[in-house]
């Protein structure tokens, strides 16, 4: 309307935007790459390439010094934590759910360098997630019949504590969304950040050293890499939920007030119905996450239990890698597929 240029646009709009949540989320990203794990074994991380989660995976798998591997994770724990408290205190409260519920359209765009530039970006990302996933359809197709059966009962087993994953992850995101969009930010935001500050790989090395003394491990190994999965997206999640959950008390909930609903009415007609393509994408997210997890379950399991992940990665290990790319094919089947039915069904019927 007041016709702006691209240029002015991005001085007067994106740039202040920009200004504020790029460093906040590159703090993020710090934290998630301090903290990853199936990468770095996956390719073999020798000496020179050996991150702090490849040491306490080693500390504890092949030597089984707990000790060591304690004080690994505290050193992980101080530097990724400070850095996700970092992200806490410089990411703003910024809602992009703007728009009265209608679509969001970049009017700035309208062709020529915008489009292209856009085009360009879009490929390079594209690209660099679809080349490999193209291999592994490709590969994987031929070793589908070169997989044992260990691989499909693995596979359903990664299924169930995906499922349990979402159910927990739920239970707990909602909750604590309803907590922050009204009440407080700080420290309840900071409870589901520590799922960024806190690796599964340390906090199954935590829940083994507090289990060994009274318990089998390997027998709790599905339950607790369940609920390591959920906590992992907790804050995900919270970011997807939060800003949604802010925006509906804000327009409704002196509506809600004059009309007293409060308590479980509240939420089931007001707040879950426009919660449910967020609630859907939380997850479906959740879901393919936990399904691609190779952390607790790495610490945690014995020869006769396995994880899709880890069943890959032991047929790796042993040089099958025909079976392996089937095994990883069924993996990005099954990833895909939990994230689309949930993220599907939230959106379904939800601008009834």
């Amino acid at each position: 309307q007041l016709g702006l240029t691209p240029r002015a646009v991005f001085r007067s709009i994106e740039r202040p935007l920009l200004r504020q949540i790029l460093p906040g989320t590159a703090a993020l990203i710090f934290v998630i790459c301090l903290t990853s794990f199936a990468v770095a074994l996956t390719l073999g991380g020798g000496p020179r390439a050996t991150t702090i989660e490849l040491a306490i995976y080693q500390a504890f798998r092949f030597d089984f010094d707990l000790n060591r591997a304690a004080l690994l994770s505290l050193v992980q724990l101080g530097l990724a934590g400070s850095t996700a408290a970092l992200a806490l205190w410089i990411i703003p409260a910024i809602s992009l759910g703007g728009g009265q519920d209608r679509p969001l359209h970049r009017w700035d765009a309208r062709g020529g360098l915008q489009r292209g530039l856009d085009a360009l970006f879009i490929t390079l990302a594209a690209g660099f997630l679809l080349l490999p996933l193209t291999s592994v359809v490709l590969r994987g197709v031929i070793g589908l019949p070169q997989m044992p059966a260990s691989v499909w009962q693995a596979a359903g087993t990664s299924l169930i504590v995906a499922l349990i994953s979402v159910v927990v992850l739920l239970a707990l995101a909602l909750p604590l969304a309803g907590w922050i969009a009204t009440r407080a930010r700080g420290g309840v935001e900071a409870v589901g950040l520590l799922g960024l500050a806190a690796s599964p790989l340390m906090i199954g090395t935590g829940w083994f050293i507090l289990i060994n003394p009274v318990a089998s491990p390997f027998a709790l190994a599905l339950p607790v890499t369940a609920l390591v999965n959920a906590l992992m997206a907790l804050p995900f999640a919270l970011r997807i939920l939060v800003p949604r959950l802010r925006d509906t008390v804000q327009i409704y909930g002196r509506q809600a007030q004059m009309l007293g609903l409060t308590g479980w009415p509240l939420w089931r007609w007001l707040i879950l119905p426009r919660l449910r393509p967020q609630i859907g994408f939380a997850a479906g997210l959740t879901g393919a996450l936990s399904m691609g997890d190779l952390g607790v379950i790495a610490l945690f399991a014995d020869p006769d239990s396995a994880t899709l992940p880890l069943q890959m990665y032991r047929l790796m290990g042993a040089y099958r890698m025909e079976a392996a790319a089937g095994a990883a094919l069924i993996l990005l089947a099954l990833s895909l597929g939990i994230f689309w039915i949930f993220d599907k069904g939230g959106r379904w019927h939800a601008d009834a």
